[in-house]
């Protein structure tokens, strides 16, 4: 990913937050010639390996799978907010349109997770943190047949994180007209506006 020093985010514990915030990611590997992307959820485990392990399934269905064959690395994204940024809201002249957004790419090369055990103890944990929050949080109780069916139906894979990169670009290259565009967006995109405000440089540094 191109990533100018202006918008490059490196602190570990900044990239794994983001990513546990926003986990519904992109994971891309390549058959052949030819590249294939799924979206799905993903557990990020902080405490294995050196930049964390991510985790995940997709159904046996989808061919993605057999490129998980512990050899060839992957790309997974996740994207935070993101808004436009019209020149129109700047105090100053001339400038043009941009976007601001933020993203977090991982690479690593992802183990297929056959073991029927393993698999069971993956989806009830990757239910039990989506389903955390719910007011009435689901049992994940199912009649033994259905559920073996079901994890038949899926094949689970584990990442290493061999390397990450985040980019926030949140018109850090245009300080002096930040809090115009917060304060336009906070109209417009609100949730832009407030990671612009989490991640905006300290006035006293």
């Amino acid at each position: 990913m191109y990533i100018p020093k202006t918008f490059e985010v490196t602190d570990s514990s900044t990239l794994h937050e983001f990513i546990e915030t926003y986990s519904f990611g992109t994971l891309v590997t390549v058959a052949g010639e030819q590249p294939i992307a799924t979206r799905l959820p993903l557990i990020l485990d902080r405490t294995s390996g050196r930049h964390g392990t991510l985790l995940g399934h997709v159904a046996r269905a989808n061919p993605q799978w057999r490129s998980f064959d512990g050899d060839q690395q992957c790309l997974v994204m996740f994207d935070g907010p993101h808004a436009y940024v019209s020149p129109s809201w700047y105090a100053t002249s001339p400038a043009v349109p941009t976007w601001n957004y933020a993203t977090v790419h991982v690479y690593g090369i992802p183990r297929a997770i056959h073991d029927a055990a393993q698999l069971s103890a993956l989806v009830d944990r990757l239910v039990g943190i989506y389903e955390a929050g719910m007011a009435e949080p689901w049992p994940g109780k199912l009649p033994a047949d259905f559920r073996a069916s079901m994890l038949k139906a899926i094949v689970g894979f584990e990442l290493e994180v061999v390397r990450l990169e985040g980019k926030f670009k949140l018109s850090q290259n245009r300080p002096a007209e930040v809090p115009r565009v917060i304060a336009q967006l906070e109209r417009e995109e609100p949730a832009t506006a407030a990671l612009m405000k989490a991640h905006a440089p300290d006035p006293k540094a």
